[in-house]
């Protein structure tokens, strides 16, 4: 059997970059609607120690992300045929189909069972998928 490759440096990147998406997404983009939206009070500032939980959780997070998400790219490899689509396409499909199969549904879910608003929905699932796209192309080019 042939040994996946599998770079964790393209990994580590991922984790950093997605990290850094996250805070611009939910904090100078969509923060303010995305905090209305959750019920928040923007008044109440987080404890360093509320912070400090909330990154170390997110970093774990984009960890196992970019993990399995270079070992299913690089399963999708061993596909015939995949070697002679361009790698644009590969990164397409990878990002969408994650996304279409893993995110959508339980994003879909916290609006019909958790009353959450559709606008909170198009955040968060356009956040989702732009997490995929980007770790995608890292683990894609690196």
């Amino acid at each position: 059997m042939e040994e996946m490759n599998i770079n964790m440096m393209a990994i580590l990147v991922a984790v950093a970059a997605n990290f850094v998406l996250g805070f611009i997404w939910y904090t100078p983009l969509f923060g303010k609607a995305w905090a209305k939206e959750m019920g928040f009070d923007t008044s109440i500032k987080p404890t360093g120690g509320e912070l400090a939980k909330g990154m170390i959780f997110m970093i774990i997070g984009n960890f196992f992300l970019a993990y399995v998400f270079a070992h299913n790219i690089a399963a999708w490899s061993y596909v015939p045929g995949t070697k002679e689509v361009s790698a644009a396409s590969n990164i397409m499909s990878a990002t969408i189909f994650t996304w279409l199969g893993f995110y959508l549904p339980v994003d879909l879910g916290a609006v019909a069972w958790e009353k959450k608003s559709w606008k909170l929905f198009g955040i968060n699932t356009s956040y989702h998928f732009m997490m995929l796209l980007v770790a995608a192309l890292i683990l894609t080019y690196m």
